[in-house]
């Protein structure tokens, strides 16, 4: 005991010594700097696996989501090419969804369910892909395994998608994840097996193996820019052109923001003061002094105005601004704005290709905004339209027997080419879903299919 008290003595005796004190001094200082080195690194770390997490966790839902709708489409196809393309965009993103599935911070033992689901649902529908490649017609067991898989891949569609809003909310933590996540992940696996998800294994095992766009966006460009006539103006005459638009008599002040580019059509681009709460921007292209798009991003407090009459006066606005014959398609309401898809209209056939987006503010009715580029790309205002080789009947005849028919008519689509074609479009629902599906006027083939979203913002296709 004597001894350890000498020790201590002779420890604080040395402290005396400035040389000690300060070599003692200095260790401290370095230990804290490397705990506080180390705890900035775990931070660090800690934020890129959060990070990592979180594009994993976000992958999986948006392919998640795209598989299901996927699915929908395949129970009502009617026709061998257009199955063997959606099947394969089927085995596509189910593969990519199991693969992001794999790189969430949870245990093998609750993803194995979900990854199983997942893995056989890209070999199934592998092997139907090649299938109807091979030129074989899917049977009703097979529309039935495809739609018994849509309930399955809807309600694990359900379940990610509620996790989603907790992650994003904060509710759950990544950490918290592994267990909590881990939970809900098994519990849907579990809704996936046994007596429900049991009798479709076995079958499986017996083979070998979409600021919103609307409809058909992805494609409405052409090269030629019919839609884009008129000879070259000045910057000038292009401001002469952005007051009268937005309303000179609005206009507290306006500057230009030089030329640009939008979706490829060289613009003047300005910028207009019309209250200290509002401020719009708006492009005027060089070539014969078109709107390609005018935008305000004002605040809207209170829905006065239903999106019924919105969508009027969004017809009333582009009629007043000389776009003619302009059918409303699909809307969507983000935040107390409507945002309206309208479609020109020739002969009682819907352009599709010639698209003008409206934005209009449910508060008053204002419109805020029009995105013209897809009706520059493509307007013409008389089309040559090819003759149709089949009957109304005959095109109906076409559709899946399960969906039932509510509407149809002629409408002309672009396609992933930069084509057009003549289409007969029919809308309908099956028990739990609507579709547009688009049968080729003159092959009598079916051309595309569109599932209808309907959400309390508005109406959607996918």
């Amino acid at each position: 005991m004597s001894k350890i008290k000498d020790k201590i003595y002779d420890f604080k005796d040395r402290l005396r010594d400035r040389k000690m004190l300060t070599l003692v001094v200095t260790l401290v200082a370095i230990i804290l700097v490397l705990g506080v080195i180390i705890f900035k690194k775990q931070l660090e770390y800690r934020g890129l696996a959060e990070n990592s997490y979180n594009n994993a966790f976000y992958q999986l839902v948006e392919y998640v989501n795209q598989t299901e709708v996927l699915l929908a489409k395949s129970t009502i196809t009617n026709s061998s090419k257009h199955g063997a393309e959606t099947l394969t965009n089927i085995w596509r993103d189910s593969t990519l969804a199991e693969s992001y599935l794999a790189r969430l911070p949870i245990g093998t033992q609750e993803l194995e369910q979900s990854q199983k689901f997942l893995n056989q649902l890209s070999d199934y529908s592998y092997t139907l892909a090649n299938k109807t490649i091979g030129g074989e017609d899917l049977t009703q067991e097979d529309l039935d395994n495809l739609t018994k898989l849509h309930e399955y891949c809807s309600s694990l569609k359900d379940t990610l998608n509620q996790l989603e809003v907790d992650l994003y909310s904060g509710n759950i933590k990544w950490g918290e994840l592994e267990k909590a996540g881990g939970e809900a992940l098994i519990q849907e696996a579990s809704n996936l097996s046994q007596s429900s998800f049991g009798s479709i294994v076995e079958d499986l095992h017996e083979y070998a193996g979409l600021i919103y766009d609307g409809a058909f966006s992805n494609h409405m460009t052409n090269p030629e820019r019919v839609g884009l006539t008129g000879d070259d103006i000045d910057e000038a005459k292009a401001m002469e052109i952005a007051k009268e638009f937005i309303g000179n008599d609005r206009i507290r002040d306006i500057s230009s923001n030089g030329e640009s580019q939008n979706a490829n059509i060289e613009c003047y681009s300005f910028t207009a003061k019309v209250s200290d709460e509002e401020i719009f921007t708006i492009a005027i292209s060089v070539k014969g002094g078109h709107v390609v798009f005018m935008n305000s991003n004002r605040n809207i407090i209170n829905e006065s105005v239903s999106p019924e009459d919105a969508v009027k006066k969004g017809e009333e606005f582009l009629e007043s601004k000389e776009f003619k014959n302009m059918k409303p398609t699909y809307y969507m309401n983000n935040g107390g704005v409507l945002t309206v898809n309208y479609a020109y209209e020739q002969d009682g056939v819907t352009m599709y290709p010639d698209l003008v987006k409206v934005k209009i503010a449910l508060d008053n009715g204002e419109i805020l905004g029009i995105e013209s580029t897809g009706y520059l790309n493509c307007h013409r205002e008389k089309r040559e339209l090819q003759e149709t080789k089949i009957s109304l009947e005959d095109a109906r005849s076409k559709v899946n027997k399960n969906l039932n028919v509510s509407s149809s008519g002629l409408a002309v689509i672009p396609t992933e080419w930069g084509t057009e074609v003549l289409c007969y479009e029919f809308k309908g629902n099956t028990k739990d879903n609507d579709f547009i599906v688009y049968i080729n006027a003159e092959a009598g083939e079916e051309e595309d299919i569109l599932m209808i979203i309907n959400t309390p913002e508005g109406t959607l296709t996918e």
